[in-house]
């Protein structure tokens, strides 16, 4: 059973096997599709694969849609070489349910997949003449939140980027550049209207990719390298809108486990490649069947009816709710504190630490009891059911291979919009109390204990990667579990730090709590269980 064109011919011994295959005439599309195109995303990852491909073939397979997706990754050009092309553009979709349930999906969906790359000439020709079609009405973007950034780390501009400020839009290198490339070509055909959405998981993800396409344009012109009004088209939003969005779906890295259900079952050539840019990618993506997308309705040259296949358009003061009640309050706090305290108590699997009663009262206390008082109501997601789906349905599905140690990458760069976005807001109301807040401090604390790379049986342990290490690390590295030590003098720095935290912790009156949680902790072994214990009961 090879997961191409020709192998897929044989629709019976795929059928047998369980697999659901497209229900559409999959060459009458793709050549709609290149006559016509509707559609094109930027990023041919996992959450692609397994989100927007699925609802397209779902809307492909009831006649709602009668063209497909382009797809075009402009970060790892082998994605398309070693995955895209040698499979026709199939993917295998694994839904893994909570009940022990495994879909499996054949998507077609994706009918071309381009380099953006302007060093090969036909595949860039090829994705000018996408932008260039009158048709095209939305292209958008999982290429993550790193991927709109001009500059770097120390907010220097990157390399590329000012050459391809200086040099114009006729070969760029840089992504961004190659992505205003394109809209200047829409621009020259006719100033023809276009959404631009960002589907990746940060806020305001719309403005971030405005701010980044504006600066090249307003650059351009004023470097006399395009017409002088091209940035004026690129600020009218009758002509390109910049939605905001929020996404959410965990597809995690493709797991050994659901690789062996696919070879069981006859499925050849599912090796994983690991590009020369370190990017993991095989045949098949194994991911959650819960999924939420939701969309600023602003498309200046009209849309697909995608809520047919369960996405949400609304306006963008909803689209700001909801992603804040993801962020700030009903999943992604949850899955910190899980992510920390998993780390040091040994788990492998986040599904595992929610069969465990302290760390399964951790999360609902943090989320139920002091995060829900302060989220705004989005109206089109609650959010207690939200809370209850996270904590019920998809953080204990025993079948979904995340871990803690994935999940606790880049912790520093999380904590202040995780927990201290329900700080700020416990500090600004006159009806709540910070002073109330006992759970978002232990995750604090949990963090500085982890930062020791010592779990708490006193085994060290490997750190994910996070930008801050280095700088946070040396203030807890000569501390030994059960030594004696001064909490504050040696934590001051980090917990007066409002942009790890969201805020300066000794003005909410919260660093002697931490420091004190964070004593209890590392009075020996086995400490971070016992301070859990004692303060979730």
């Amino acid at each position: 059973m090879r997961l191409n064109e020709a192998g897929l011919a044989n629709h019976k011994e795929w059928e047998e096997k369980g697999y659901a295959l497209p229900k559409f005439d999959r060459s009458a599309v793709t050549e709609n599709t290149k006559k016509r195109p509707r559609w094109i995303h930027f990023g041919a990852g996992n959450i692609f694969r397994a989100f927007q491909a699925n609802v397209v073939q779902n809307l492909l397979n009831e006649g709602v849609l009668d063209t497909g997706l382009i797809v075009a990754e402009g970060y790892d050009y082998e994605i398309i070489e070693k995955m895209n092309l040698p499979h026709d553009g199939y993917s295998i979709l694994v839904t893994l349910k909570a009940d022990g349930n495994v879909e499996k999906t054949v998507v077609g969906s994706v009918v071309e997949s381009l380099a953006l790359d302007s060093d090969n000439a036909v595949s860039f020709a090829r994705l000018k003449e996408i932008f260039e079609a009158d048709t095209l009405q939305m292209a958008s973007f999982t290429i993550t939140e790193k991927g709109y950034s001009l500059v770097n780390g120390k907010g220097d501009i990157l390399p590329d980027v000012k050459a391809d400020m200086e040099k114009g839009p006729e070969k760029p290198a840089s992504y961004i550049g190659k992505v205003a490339a394109l809209l200047y070509a829409r621009f020259l055909a006719g100033q023809k209207p276009i959404a631009m959405v960002s589907m990746d998981n940060c806020s305001h993800n719309g403005t971030k990719l405005y701010d980044a396409v504006s600066t090249f344009a307003e650059k351009w012109v004023e470097n006399k390298l395009v017409d002088t009004t091209f940035a004026d088209y690129i600020k009218n939003p009758q002509k390109v809108s910049f939605p905001w969005s929020m996404i959410d779906k965990i597809t995690p890295r493709p797991d050994p486990s659901v690789e062996a259900i696919l070879q069981k079952d006859g499925v050849e050539e599912l090796d994983p490649v690991i590009t020369g840019k370190n990017t993991y990618i095989a045949p098949f993506v194994n991911a959650e069947e819960c999924e939420y997308l939701v969309i600023e309705d602003a498309f200046p040259n009209g849309r697909p009816e995608l809520e047919k296949g369960g996405l949400m358009f609304t306006a963008r003061e909803t689209v700001d709710k909801v992603e804040k009640m993801k962020v700030c309050t009903c999943l992604n706090p949850l899955h910190t504190a899980l992510a920390v305290f998993g780390c040091l108590l040994g788990y492998d699997l986040i599904s595992k630490e929610m069969k465990d009663e302290t760390l399964k009262k951790l999360v609902e206390g943090i989320g139920y009891k002091e995060g829900l008082p302060v989220v705004i109501n989005p109206g089109i997601l609650d959010p207690k059911d939200f809370i209850d789906t996270v904590l019920n349905i998809r953080v204990p599905n025993p079948f979904m291979p995340d871990t803690p140690q994935r999940i606790a990458t880049d912790t520093s760069q999380k904590l202040a919009i995780r927990f201290g976005e329900t700080i700020k807001a416990y500090a600004a109301s006159p009806e709540l109390d910070t002073a109330d807040l006992k759970l978002i401090p232990l995750v604090f604390a949990g963090w500085l204990r982890y930062l020791m790379a010592v779990n708490d049986n006193g085994e060290a342990f490997a750190l994910s990667p996070d930008p801050l290490l280095d700088t946070v690390c040396p203030y807890v590295a000569d501390i030994t579990l059960g030594s004696d030590f001064d909490a504050e003098a040696k934590l001051k720095p980090i917990l007066e730090n409002a942009k790890i935290f969201g805020v300066n912790l000794y003005d909410v009156n919260m660093a002697k709590l931490v420091c004190d949680y964070f004593k209890e902790m590392t009075a020996g072994k086995g400490a971070v269980r016992t301070t859990l214990e004692k303060y979730t009961a």
